[in-house]
């Protein structure tokens, strides 16, 4: 199975590799809202919801059987560090909005978890191959203190934009606000113009 490389994303935002204000680290620090949630298998569901075609419900088998791709990625965390060439296995967001079916007043994605966390972005930021499901990290299955069994990455955001153990996705025809965003978290969260909080 090849792996896509899309380190070079920076790119697209007039940027270097290293976002402003961001410090290079071989660690990966943990950081979460709330302690580890229990994963059971026999009881986890994904749903899709809200503005599609047809909502759908996955058990983690049926999840596993979806269509996968490896990445080579960047993640930049708000925090301050950034961790390159990270290589992520999972299910790219469009596979899932092509399932479901968009409607086509959906504008925005609100993403939820396990740990009652949410976050949202613009439909159009989710419609890349590059925002994926993730479910192995680095050739291995995703360390539940990572957001394993699943968790989302969005390598063109900080990585609060990315929910971990993510249980759900539901389509808006308004834009509505997560966890961090209702609490002063930039809502755009572009790295290269270092959107980190809101000013307003």
């Amino acid at each position: 199975m090849g792996v896509r490389d899309v380190t070079d994303i920076h790119e697209e935002f007039d940027g270097e590799r290293l976002p402003p204000g961001q410090r290079e680290t071989d660690r990966f620090p943990v950081l979460s809202l709330s302690e580890t949630p229990d994963f059971d298998p026999d009881d986890w569901e994904f749903t899709v919801r809200g503005a599609v075609d047809e909502e759908l419900t996955y058990s983690w088998d049926e999840f596993r059987e979806l269509p996968t791709e490896t990445q080579r990625q960047d993640f930049h965390c708000v925090t301050g560090w950034s961790r390159f060439d990270n290589e992520f296995r999972g299910v790219p967001f469009p596979e899932i909005a092509e399932r479901a079916g968009v409607d086509d007043d959906a504008v925005h994605v609100m993403f939820g978890a396990m740990d009652g966390y949410s976050t949202n972005l613009p439909l159009e930021e989710c419609m890349r191959r590059e925002v994926l499901f993730v479910r192995e990290f680095d050739g291995d299955p995703l360390p539940s203190d990572h957001g394993g069994p699943l968790r989302v990455v969005t390598p063109h955001k900080y990585a609060y934009k990315g929910a971990k153990w993510v249980d759900g996705v539901t389509l808006l025809t308004e834009p509505e606000r997560g966890y961090w965003e209702k609490r002063g978290y930039s809502n755009t969260a572009n790295p290269w113009a270092e959107d980190r909080y809101t000013t307003v």
